[in-house]
């Protein structure tokens, strides 16, 4: 464990790493919102997850673009009945089942947000702005007990800043000052979901000894409180696509084969 300008850095990959997630999310009291960044399984922070199950902390409010996915990462928070509110855009698909059976049985509220608005309200969490004005939502149920104003001949609905007490997100590198970058579509809601928590835990990768370049940050190390090494199977297939593009290689990919290329072995 080291810490350089306040952000905490929690390397070794697999050893000891169960310990230093425990000690990392015990101090998530109950009761607490957490922000936990993710588009259904990109860039869902499984292993941070896992852990703020392990701490026992319950009656939480999570902030979620989903509510949960078959048998892992939130939908276990849900299925063991730690979440008393979630607020997210889609709740329910193929395989939610435990936010399914948890909201049929009154055990879970939930509060939907259309994807554009949760963005924008976790952004203006961040910002410290007081709330702002859409025309999403207007003349739905999403606006009852709002405030509606008329903007031009345009009818707008007020929706406050969502904060969190604590962010779980998951990047692919930090450096040693806790500045972040992203796997592609996997940075999702990260950097948002960072700047709007009072604490901000992070899985990541990579943790580089020389600072990442400025102009390659996306999430600055102001926003990050704790960074914890975490070897994931993305992080496999980054490095594995940056070794390729390196060598002048074609990047790794599941369908490499073209339709010419049987035809030209005469398959």
């Amino acid at each position: 464990m080291d810490m350089i300008n306040n952000t905490i850095l929690i390397t070794g990959g697999g050893t000891g790493i169960g310990r230093a997630l425990a000690e990392a999310l015990a101090d998530v009291p109950d009761g607490a919102t957490v922000l936990i960044g993710g588009f259904g399984n990109a860039g869902q922070p499984m292993e941070l997850i896992d852990a703020l199950l392990e701490s026992g902390a319950t009656g939480l409010t999570v902030v979620n673009n989903n509510a949960g996915q078959a048998d892992a990462g939130l939908a276990l928070l849900i299925k063991e009945r730690r979440v008393a509110k979630i607020i997210c855009s889609f709740p329910r698909q193929s395989d939610s089942w435990h936010f399914d059976e948890a909201y049929r049985a009154g055990e879970i509220e939930l509060e939907l947000v259309p994807q554009g608005n949760l963005a924008e309200r976790l952004r203006a969490g961040g910002a410290g702005i007081g709330g702002f004005f859409t025309p999403t939502g207007y003349g739905t149920q999403l606006a009852e007990g709002k405030e509606v104003r008329e903007i031009d001949g345009t009818h707008y609905v007020l929706e406050a800043p969502i904060r969190g007490d604590v962010a779980l997100i998951k990047a692919y590198a930090a450096d040693r000052h806790g500045n972040l970058v992203y796997r592609k579509t996997a940075r999702n809601f990260g950097p948002v979901m960072a700047a709007a928590a009072a604490t901000t835990i992070v899985q990541v990768d990579e943790v580089r000894e020389e600072p990442i370049d400025p102009e390659h940050v996306v999430t600055p190390g102001i926003y990050t409180d704790t960074v914890v090494r975490i070897d994931t199977e993305s992080g496999e297939k980054e490095r594995a696509e940056r070794a390729a593009l390196a060598e002048g290689r074609p990047k790794p990919c599941a369908a490499t084969t073209t339709a010419a290329e049987p035809a030209a072995e005469g398959k």
